[in-house]
Protein backbone atom coordinates (compact mmCIF):
# COMPACT_ATOMS: atom_id res chain seq x y z
CA UNK A 1 0.00 0.00 0.00
CA UNK A 2 2.82 2.43 0.85
CA UNK A 3 4.50 1.73 -2.48
CA UNK A 4 1.30 2.50 -4.38
CA UNK A 5 0.80 5.78 -2.48
CA UNK A 6 4.40 6.76 -3.15
CA UNK A 7 4.05 6.04 -6.88
CA UNK A 8 0.83 8.06 -7.12
CA UNK A 9 2.38 10.98 -5.22
CA UNK A 10 5.47 10.87 -7.44
CA UNK A 11 3.41 10.89 -10.63
CA UNK A 12 1.31 13.78 -9.35
CA UNK A 13 4.46 15.77 -8.52
CA UNK A 14 5.88 15.12 -12.00
CA UNK A 15 2.63 16.23 -13.63
CA UNK A 16 2.59 19.46 -11.63
CA UNK A 17 6.24 20.14 -12.44
CA UNK A 18 5.63 19.57 -16.16
CA UNK A 19 2.79 22.08 -16.15
CA UNK A 20 4.52 24.66 -13.94
CA UNK A 21 7.89 24.65 -15.72
CA UNK A 22 6.78 26.49 -18.88
CA UNK A 23 4.81 29.01 -16.83
CA UNK A 24 7.88 29.76 -14.74
CA UNK A 25 9.76 30.71 -17.91
CA UNK A 26 7.25 33.38 -18.94
CA UNK A 27 8.65 36.86 -18.51
CA UNK A 28 7.59 40.45 -19.06
CA UNK A 29 9.93 42.96 -20.69
CA UNK A 30 9.61 46.75 -20.68
CA UNK A 31 12.12 49.07 -22.27
CA UNK A 32 13.41 50.51 -25.53
CA UNK A 33 13.34 48.70 -28.85
CA UNK A 34 16.95 48.81 -30.05
CA UNK A 35 16.81 46.54 -33.12
CA UNK A 36 14.18 45.23 -35.56
CA UNK A 37 14.67 42.48 -38.14
CA UNK A 38 11.68 42.14 -40.46
CA UNK A 39 13.08 39.14 -42.32
CA UNK A 40 13.67 37.09 -39.14
CA UNK A 41 10.57 38.49 -37.37
CA UNK A 42 12.69 39.43 -34.37
CA UNK A 43 13.39 42.54 -32.34
CA UNK A 44 15.67 43.43 -29.44
CA UNK A 45 14.44 45.18 -26.33
CA UNK A 46 16.72 46.82 -23.76
CA UNK A 47 15.04 46.66 -20.37
CA UNK A 48 14.40 49.75 -18.27
CA UNK A 49 15.21 47.83 -15.10
CA UNK A 50 18.44 45.85 -15.10
CA UNK A 51 19.58 47.10 -18.48
CA UNK A 52 19.77 43.71 -20.19
CA UNK A 53 19.04 43.42 -23.91
CA UNK A 54 16.92 40.50 -25.12
CA UNK A 55 16.17 39.20 -28.61
CA UNK A 56 12.50 38.29 -29.04
CA UNK A 57 10.83 36.48 -31.95
CA UNK A 58 7.20 36.96 -32.98
CA UNK A 59 5.04 34.21 -34.46
CA UNK A 60 1.58 33.84 -35.99
CA UNK A 61 0.19 33.38 -32.49
CA UNK A 62 1.70 36.58 -31.04
CA UNK A 63 -1.17 38.77 -29.76
CA UNK A 64 -0.92 42.53 -30.30
CA UNK A 65 -2.89 44.98 -28.16
CA UNK A 66 -2.81 48.72 -28.72
CA UNK A 67 -0.53 48.39 -31.77
CA UNK A 68 -1.22 47.24 -35.30
CA UNK A 69 1.33 44.41 -35.42
CA UNK A 70 4.99 43.59 -35.89
CA UNK A 71 5.61 46.50 -38.28
CA UNK A 72 4.65 48.90 -35.47
CA UNK A 73 7.53 47.63 -33.32
CA UNK A 74 10.11 50.20 -34.35
CA UNK A 75 13.57 51.08 -33.08
CA UNK A 76 13.30 53.82 -30.46
CA UNK A 77 9.86 52.89 -29.11
CA UNK A 78 9.76 52.95 -25.33
CA UNK A 79 6.05 52.43 -24.71
CA UNK A 80 5.77 48.66 -25.18
CA UNK A 81 5.38 45.72 -22.82
CA UNK A 82 6.32 42.28 -24.10
CA UNK A 83 5.31 38.98 -22.52
CA UNK A 84 7.49 36.14 -23.78
CA UNK A 85 8.43 32.59 -22.92
CA UNK A 86 11.61 30.76 -23.68
CA UNK A 87 11.45 27.84 -26.12
CA UNK A 88 14.59 26.09 -27.34
CA UNK A 89 16.69 28.99 -26.03
CA UNK A 90 14.73 31.67 -27.89
CA UNK A 91 12.35 34.23 -26.36
CA UNK A 92 8.99 33.93 -28.16
CA UNK A 93 6.53 36.82 -27.76
CA UNK A 94 3.07 35.74 -26.73
CA UNK A 95 1.83 39.32 -26.28
CA UNK A 96 3.02 42.78 -27.29
CA UNK A 97 1.05 45.76 -26.01
CA UNK A 98 1.34 49.41 -25.17
CA UNK A 99 2.35 50.04 -21.56
CA UNK A 100 -0.55 49.89 -19.17
CA UNK A 101 -2.37 47.34 -21.34
CA UNK A 102 -5.21 49.73 -22.06
CA UNK A 103 -5.35 48.63 -25.65
CA UNK A 104 -5.96 52.19 -26.73
CA UNK A 105 -3.88 55.24 -27.27
CA UNK A 106 -0.91 53.39 -28.73
CA UNK A 107 1.03 55.48 -31.20
CA UNK A 108 1.91 53.24 -34.14
CA UNK A 109 3.60 56.09 -35.97
CA UNK A 110 6.71 56.33 -33.79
Amino acid sequence: MKKRTWIIASLAALAIAAIAAPVAQARQFEGEIVAHNAKAKTFKIREDQGGGTFKVKVTKSTFYQGISGFKAIRVGRTDLEVVAHKADGIWIASKVETRGGSGGGGNDDR
